[in-house]
């Protein structure tokens, strides 16, 4: 193998002459009875090479050579003729004609092409993923994926940042997700913790001096998984001294566009500062804090014009504190009664809604079902609000404030789609700022952080932490990219008092601070600088830049939606001895579970 590769996608017409040796797949073959004409691909690209039985050497009987097996081709390179070239392919204008060609592997028939981006079943892909990792796509992506982290490495350490790496087993923090807990074998009855982010151990990089920190880190968090979502996923992490927003402002838009812009991602080049919305403003506007900007279609109040209105249903939610919020559908007269009732009146439901009314504006007028319950002054009101034309649809939510934002910020995405409102080529990128430093959890009732419990607070909002925490505003600010929140950051709180009001508003006494985060309330005695950070999904971002719908195309080896790894059948039980060894037990039904070994994948349903 010390033999001098040549590389299949690299020989041009210029080459033609010379002799090379060549490695890689059986791409495509045709055989033609005498000659046998070979598409060989590696990571480079494919190239043809002809064999003559007769005179190549090596191979042994040429016409059994199947897809995917692994060949060595010794050879001159030589010009296609004009009618042969391929334009279609860079090296489409020579082959390779054999003197020599051996066999280095054979290969059973692969469960589906590879040598084709067909679709596949997603768990058959997963299965294997060595095979689906071959085709050319997945290829483009996880390369493009090592160029992007080390376009990231270049632009930080050119900005004076220092890369650190941060433990893998940590004390367990609330986060906001569910930990992955790991035992101790030497400490009976502890647990470690896999870290959801290294967010205590870079500010502890702030303590003690390093000033610029960044990280690609690896994060687990055991929570339900989607589209973008993975139990593990890489983050760029950084934290900064001496810093305000529009200092940490500043960094990420060097260095997202840096690594954005000389992978070619799509939207280059990244126009700079990104725009900014505060999280008020989107909500209000757009529905949700991860506004999709490429198009419009934005949230209109009409509660004052329709709160006297003969339509009860709204005039009676106004009375109880409910507000009415429209969005306008240019050209949304061809929405049918059928389709609003049906598919769009099921998204706002699914969104807690309880219903969806609309109108239309004709040229004779507005029409709809509920037209005739209000005035002609009215109806001008609602016109005028939302800027309705002729030939648009209106439609409607009243409920509470959370309720109709997130019925009609879904309704404004699923149309914005549907209907082709946006360039799907286009990338903004836009920072949203002064989330709420608290919300309520759905679940117990309780008041949490946002974020997490050390983001600092609006300063005009300190005397609200103990009357009104949810009205307090948080000096967080997320990354969010055509709808999809890609990094979060903050300053952080380094003020003890204001720490220790902060812990008091979620339920965390004096005690308890100590208990789950002495070391860094310790550290903050020793003098600590004022600094923030941000943390963005590098999955996330390749997603967007390279037009995937799913987080798994650009991952080399991810879970499936159940969190498993088809390929490796992890997670999987382990022996009595080892959870002996580590100081546990199942109960009884789980170890009978345990016990029964797993069908083969194939015979899985």
């Amino acid at each position: 193998m010390s033999t001098a590769r040549t590389f299949c996608g690299t020989p041009r017409a210029g080459d033609a002459g010379r002799t090379m040796t060549v490695f890689g797949w059986v791409d495509r073959r045709r055989d033609h009875g005498g000659l046998i004409f070979i598409d060989l691909r590696d990571h480079t690209g494919t190239l043809q090479v002809v064999i003559d039985p007769q005179t190549a050497r090596g191979l042994g009987n040429a016409h059994e050579v199947r897809l995917e097996w692994v060949l060595r081709v010794d050879g001159e390179l030589r010009a296609r003729a004009p009618q042969n070239v391929n334009p279609k392919r860079e090296t489409g204008e020579v082959e390779l004609h054999a003197a020599a060609c051996a066999v280095l592997s054979a290969a059973k028939t692969p469960p589906f092409p590879v040598n084709e981006d067909s679709e596949v079943e997603e768990q058959l892909r997963l299965r294997h993923r060595y095979l689906d990792l071959r085709r050319p796509r997945l290829q483009r992506n996880l390369r493009t994926r090592a160029a992007f982290c080390i376009e990231l490495r270049r632009a930080l350490t050119g900005l004076g940042f220092v890369e650190i790496e941060t433990p893998q087993m940590i004390r367990a923090t609330p986060e906001g997700a569910r930990d992955y807990l790991v035992p101790s074998r030497l400490f009976p009855g502890s647990f470690y913790a896999l870290p959801q982010s290294p967010q205590l151990y870079k500010q502890l990089c702030m303590v003690a001096g390093f000033d610029r920190y960044f990280q690609l880190a690896h994060c687990m968090r055991d929570e339900d998984l989607r589209a973008d979502r993975q139990p593990e996923f890489t983050q760029l992490d950084i934290e900064m001294s001496f810093v305000d927003e529009e200092d940490v402002f500043a960094a990420l838009e060097q260095v997202i566009p840096a690594a954005w812009n000389a992978c070619d991602f799509r939207g280059s080049p990244l126009p700079v500062p990104f725009p900014r919305v505060t999280w008020k403003d989107a909500m209000g506007r757009y529905g949700t804090d991860k506004p999709d900007t490429r198009f419009a279609l934005e949230l209109t109040d009409i509660t004052a014009t329709v709160r006297h209105s003969g339509f009860r249903v709204f005039a009676d939610a106004v009375a109880r504190g409910a507000i009415v919020k429209a969005i306008c559908v240019p050209g949304g007269g061809d929405l049918s009664r059928a389709d609003i009732e049906g598919r769009l009146t099921d998204i706002a439901r699914d969104a807690k809604a309880k219903g969806l009314a609309h109108l239309w504006k004709r040229a004779g007028g507005w029409e709809g079902p509920i037209a005739k319950f209000f005035t002609a002054e009215e109806l001008d009101g609602i016109g005028a609000a939302t800027g309705a034309n002729t030939g648009d649809c209106v439609l409607m939510v009243a409920d509470t404030p959370d309720t109709v934002a997130a019925a009609l910020g879904a309704l404004r995405n699923h149309l914005g789609a549907a209907r082709g409102l946006y360039d799907r080529d286009r990338v903004d990128m836009i920072w949203v700022t002064e989330f709420p430093m608290f919300t309520r959890s759905a679940e117990t009732g309780e008041v949490t952080p946002a974020h997490h419990p050390f983001t600092m607070i609006n300063a005009d909002d300190v005397g609200k932490l103990e009357s009104d925490p949810l009205a307090v505003r948080s000096r967080a600010y997320d990354i969010v990219v055509n709808g999809r929140e890609v990094g979060s950051g903050s300053i952080r709180i380094t003020d003890p008092d204001i720490q220790r009001r902060v812990f008091a508003a979620i339920g965390i006494d004096g005690e308890a601070a100590r208990r789950k985060f002495g070391f860094l309330l310790e550290a903050f005695e020793y003098g600590v600088p004022p600094h923030g950070g941000w943390a963005g999904g590098i999955d996330r971002m390749l997603m967007e830049g390279l037009a995937e719908e799913n987080i798994r195309d650009v991952i080399a080896f991810p879970k499936n939606q159940q969190a498993q790894e088809p390929m490796t059948d992890a997670p999987a039980p382990v022996d009595e001895a080892q959870l002996r060894e580590l100081g546990l037990t199942l109960p009884p039904s789980r170890r009978n579970e345990s016990a029964q070994p797993k069908p083969p994948f194939s015979e899985r349903r």
